[in-house]
């Protein structure tokens, strides 16, 4: 049996007289991840701030591990951890120390802190002063903040924005890693690229309404209307071919002299997809 995590249901939010969200739908089961994409003031923070208690809804409501949003408290604190741009870390205080802090404070045996550090590579500068850390360095701790009671549920805002490519790749790495160990995140990103790979299910957000929902697939798949193959053949020159029977003859006569060296399909990426919806880059 399915179980939600987090359940949205008509969710909308206004700020004056703008709405910042509008009828937004959406759930996250255990064990998975759910990104909300989209470019710059799409909403995605301001659903973060909604589930996690900061703001109130307009209207439509939402619920974390069954409880709803608007009355948050300290049982489902203790379940959550989040990551926002603002989650800032003590710069005067170790790395340890940090770690030590919030420990104390979640109730997590200090006995923990140490596998922590080591798994996100920071057990080596855990006597170094934050301020010391590097920008990447200074994420994995913000990460290992979050994870450091084992929270059911993650909340990430952006949280490779700014990091270089092996940096994000090894924040990558740790979040499959706690998904395949049963914690469920909801993530935000403008990166096309980090949606496809990590998502079970994406929510494309355009000016706080949701455009298009399903698995990274399913939505590449719908949009992918003219079916085109690239195919490189072994003297380096590429050839891009719309389905039909004369591209099938011509692929069938380069087998034949074993002439291909690579055949790919060319379906959309979620990024032209949201191009092609909304008249927007994600960027």
């Amino acid at each position: 049996m399915n179980q939600h995590y987090i359940s949205i249901r008509h969710l909308s939010k206004k700020f004056n007289k703008d709405f910042v969200l509008k009828d937004v739908n959406a759930e996250l089961q255990k064990g998975e991840i759910l990104g909300f994409l989209g470019p710059s003031g799409a909403g995605k923070t301001t659903t973060i701030k909604i589930l996690t208690g900061q703001l109130l809804p307009t209207s439509g409501d939402a619920e974390v591990l069954g409880i709803p949003c608007d009355r948050i408290d300290e049982r489902i604190y203790e379940q959550i951890g989040i990551v926002t741009d603002v989650s800032g870390v003590y710069e005067r205080m170790s790395v340890y120390d940090n770690l030590k802090y919030f420990a104390r404070l979640l109730n997590v045996p200090l006995k923990e802190i140490d596998p922590i550090l080591k798994r996100i590579g920071l057990y080596e500068h855990r006597k170094k002063p934050a301020s010391k850390l590097s920008k990447g360095q200074t994420q994995r701790l913000i990460l290992a903040r979050a994870i450091l009671h084992k929270p059911k549920v993650l909340f990430l805002d952006e949280p490779t924005s700014g990091l270089d490519p092996s940096t994000a790749l090894e924040v990558h790495k740790m979040l499959m890693e706690l998904k395949a160990e049963g914690m469920s995140i909801f993530l935000t990103t403008h990166n096309m690229e980090e949606a496809t790979k990590l998502c079970d299910h994406v929510a494309l957000l355009n000016e706080g309404v949701i455009v298009e929902y399903g698995t990274p697939e399913e939505i590449c798949l719908k949009y992918n209307k003219v079916k085109k193959y690239k195919v490189q053949l072994t003297d380096g020159t590429k050839h891009f071919l719309e389905q039909s029977p004369q591209a099938a003859e011509q692929i069938a006569q380069w087998m034949g002299a074993s002439r291909i060296e690579t055949i790919h399909s060319c379906e959309p990426t979620l990024e032209t997809v949201f191009l092609e919806v909304t008249g927007r880059e994600l960027q």
